[in-house]
């Protein structure tokens, strides 16, 4: 069972294997550990990762980057508007309201899903991994951002069922980092101590993440999560790019905006830019060639100036680092670490400002870049039975309140409570019960609308159905269990009808839960009470941890109901649940995206022969025309030279001509007529590089056996064992192989170089070994040896009839305390 963790980022990607006892990061075809988050999309195929990359600038309309913030977002939603003007490909909008992207794809106008974008994406990653584990790859752990919803959370696990993929568990990134710190260390506290409290910040290329964890010796516990969705290393470089499209405006009078290509050219030199003053503090040369309009440009840049330009950004660095220590409820003298990871966090500024605030300096003990898909690894392997890791359990916390509003369709009011608060555990499961004569529906929503980064503050809909009352006309009570799952989605996961029966049962009290009161005062919705020991990892929930709400009937409750019932025999009955989830993909069409996308597979993998097929007759004709003017010039005559270089030639013409575009087969036919006539001249030459050495070695065992002979004749003593029978066989072999030497040498050195050999290497290995199999067993026998193991007789009728060794009476030596066996 493989075991991968992938840091999925705005920018670029990470894949983190578990193997040879640790937790690796591997590197793609490019040797690159860094594998860009860029799709580009053309006329036969897809490329991806580094090669989607190199066509940002040529293939800008087809090429997908900075796709990831679109996940489970609408068209219209405020985000994809303000991003949609900077983006050099078209945003579309689908049936479903979703955003969709517009590219050309086979020659024809395509609109893909983000989910689609990013499951090939993922495709390449899963590509990257099995090439490096050598095995196929389904299992595995993504990250995603702390402040995704569960629209977003449940689009990117859409995109892994599209890739084939089985993901384990979508992990926080901040949380991956602290598992990727905390699982390492030997020191931690042990559960009766103070926890020891690190805070991790990450700042990446479009988000900025703070989390407060406390260790204990085998757990981590996430305290609180805060963040910036819009801040990261894109702000930085597009205060760069404001500032230059100005000066070169005036300089050059040249409007780069109206440029896409210039302006990506721009964003790059930025970013390389940036990147450089973070090590440097003088000025810096920005130079471009060909800019614009055949126009070289050039400018400098200091960090001082770069910190001044970027002072706004910079401010909003201390807010979430602020809010996520308030909402631990720790000072900074309780912080034992703060460690930074993320590309944007190697920018002297933001490090300055973070150590500022925590009064304290700061750690880099982890990899800035792959500490995320290294944690990633290690949750993955945690999870996989096929991999024994130390017991390390993880909390995490849900980043926004959410809410449960219901209503059947006889109530005069709405109830609603807070089921889960921000930073509550997870995950966690919780069961609520209801009082109801009919079905009803639940919806569920995030309760700070101001704090969340996302335009919708729905999660869903969750009809319960087959609600009805009791025999005796009383309200029925509905156990409803609510969660929120290893992923941090929310959902309704079950509902039972608890019918009660007549007769003596089993003991159970079913009005013993506390009771809220089913209306929607104010007062009354912040009753409810939940035990918080019920959390635990892999979504394990105790479900005692239960609170209630009497259902909505215009009743009033029943003063008796709180009231412990001795025994009431009761029957639960499983509820059937709709879900309607908002920006949720139906199960058809993502099945039709799973299949559309083998086949784009399927069709990169042929373009992929196709190209390998035509680059192998273009190698050919190369690496041919070249050696027959060199290595190989011996082995061919001058007239077949001739007539070979002519067909090279026309063949090369060709390639540039009419075989641009052809089928693999015209290809490999074409390879086939050239190999059968270059062929018999790269034999001749290995043949004639590889005889000597093959005849040498044939000579050497004739040598060896020769002398061999010779010895036994002189009756040296090592060889008296051996019969006559046996020597003359060996003799016999060595002159018959001696003769087929002699013959085979003398006719091949009457023969021309550009002749096909009379004998060829795989013949004299073939002697070499035939002589082995006659000689070897003879000249390696060994002498036989005469047993001076002393006799022992038969003892078992307790007579003592000869003589024992010292050993076996002691019980010592070879013969272990027993006699030895005649």
């Amino acid at each position: 069972m493989s075991v991968v963790g992938i840091d999925v980022g705005f920018q670029n990607c990470y894949i983190a294997v578990a193997r040879s006892g640790g937790i690796e990061t591997v590197a793609n075809e490019y040797s690159d550990r860094c594998t860009p988050a860029c799709v580009s999309l053309a006329s036969k195929n897809r490329m991806i990762g580094n090669a989607a990359k190199s066509q940002v600038i040529t293939n800008f309309k087809n090429t997908v980057h900075g796709f990831k913030k679109f996940h489970g977002r609408a068209f219209d939603d405020p985000l994809v508007q303000v991003e949609k003007p900077k983006l050099p490909y078209s945003l579309h909008k689908l049936t479903n309201g979703n955003a969709g992207i517009k590219v050309r794809y086979l020659d024809e106008d395509k609109v893909f899903t983000v989910e689609q974008i990013t499951g090939m994406l993922l495709t390449k990653l899963k590509e990257t991994s099995e090439s490096a584990l050598k095995k196929p790859v389904v299992d595995c752990v993504i990250s995603v951002p702390s402040f995704f919803t569960d629209a977003e959370r449940r689009s990117m696990l859409d995109a892994t069922q599209i890739a084939g993929l089985n993901c384990l568990r979508l992990i926080n990134d901040t949380t991956a980092v602290a598992l990727a710190y905390g699982i390492y260390k030997q020191d931690l506290p042990t559960p009766e101590e103070r926890p020891r409290n690190v805070v991790f910040v990450d700042m990446g290329h479009s988000s900025f993440q703070v989390s407060i964890t406390a260790f204990h010796k085998g757990k981590l516990k996430v305290l609180a999560t805060a963040f910036d969705p819009y801040l990261g290393g894109r702000n930085f470089d597009e205060a760069l790019v404001d500032y230059f499209c100005e000066e070169f405006k005036g300089k050059y009078k040249l409007n780069v905006r109206d440029n896409p290509r210039a302006l990506l050219r721009l964003y790059q030199e930025c970013e390389k830019l940036k990147k450089l003053m973070s090590a440097n503090s003088s000025d810096l040369p920005l130079n471009i060639e060909c800019f614009m309009n055949d126009i070289d440009v050039s400018s400098r840049m200091n960090r001082g100036q770069f910190e001044d330009m970027c002072a706004q950004y910079l401010m909003r660095v201390e807010l979430p680092v602020k809010a996520a220590l308030e909402q631990s409820k720790l000072s900074r003298d309780d912080i034992y670490a703060v460690e930074i990871v993320g590309g944007a966090t190697r920018i002297p500024a933001v490090k300055e400002r973070i150590t500022k605030f925590f009064c304290k300096d700061i750690s880099t003990t982890l990899n800035a870049d792959e500490a995320v898909a290294r944690g990633c690894a290690l949750q993955c392997a945690i999870l996989s039975p096929a991999f024994k890791v130390r017991e390390f359990s993880i909390t995490d916390v849900v980043p926004f309140p959410i809410t449960l509003r219901w209503k059947s369709p006889t109530d005069d009011g709405l109830g609603e409570c807070e089921v889960f608060s921000k930073n509550h555990a997870a995950p966690f499961s919780k069961v609520i019960t209801f009082h109801k004569k009919e079905p009803f529906d639940l919806e569920a929503f995030y309760s700070t609308p101001q704090d969340l980064p996302y335009p919708d503050q729905s999660i869903g809909r969750f009809s319960v159905q087959n609600v009805v009352p009791q025999p005796d006309g009383d309200s029925s009570k509905v156990k409803v269990k609510v969660r929120v799952n290893v992923h941090g989605i929310f959902s309704v996961s079950s509902a039972s009808l608890i019918e009660k029966q007549k007769g003596e049962g089993e003991d159970m009290q079913i009005d013993s839960e506390p009771m809220v009161q089913n209306e929607s005062r104010a007062e009354d919705q912040t009753k409810m009470q939940v035990d918080q020991d019920g959390q635990s990892q892999g979504d394990q929930q105790n479900e005692d941890n239960s609170s209630s709400s009497k259902g909505a009937s215009g009743d009033k409750q029943d003063p008796a109901a709180g009231e412990s019932k001795p025994k009431v025999k009761v029957k639960s009955i499983d509820l059937p649940i709709v879900a309607n989830n908002i920006r949720q993909l139906d199960s058809d069409v993502l099945n039709n995206f799973v299949e559309y996308e083998r086949q784009m597979i399927i069709q990169d993998k042929q373009v992929k022969e196709l190209n390998d097929a035509k680059n192998a007759v273009e190698e050919y004709v190369y690496d041919l025309r070249d050696k027959l003017c060199g290595m190989y010039e011996k082995f061919i005559t001058e007239e077949d030279s001739n007539r070979l270089t002519l067909m090279l030639e026309n063949t090369e013409n060709w390639l540039y001509e009419d075989g641009e575009d052809q089928p693999k087969q015209v290809y490999e036919e074409k390879l086939d007529a050239l190999k059968r006539l270059g062929q018999p001249i790269q034999d001749r030459h290995r043949e004639h590089e590889d005889r000597p050495r093959a005849f040498e070695e044939l000579g050497k065992k004739l040598q060896l056996y020769i002398k061999f002979v010779d010895s036994y004749k002189q009756k040296d003593e090592r060889y008296l064992h051996l019969s006559a029978e046996e020597i003359s066989t060996v003799e016999k072999c060595v002159s018959e192989s001696m003769a087929w030497m002699n013959s085979k040498m003398n006719a091949q050195s009457k023969l021309a170089l550009t002749q096909d050999p009379i004998v060829k290497v795989a013949e004299i290995i073939g002697k070499i070994q035939e002589l082995e199999d006659v000689c070897k067993p003879v000249i390696n026998r060994p002498k036989p040896t005469v047993d001076d193991t002393p006799e022992v007789n038969d003892q078992s009728s307790g007579a003592h009839n000869g003589p024992t060794t010292k050993q076996g009476a002691e019980g010592k030596g070879r013969c272990k305390g027993r006699p030895f066996e005649i």
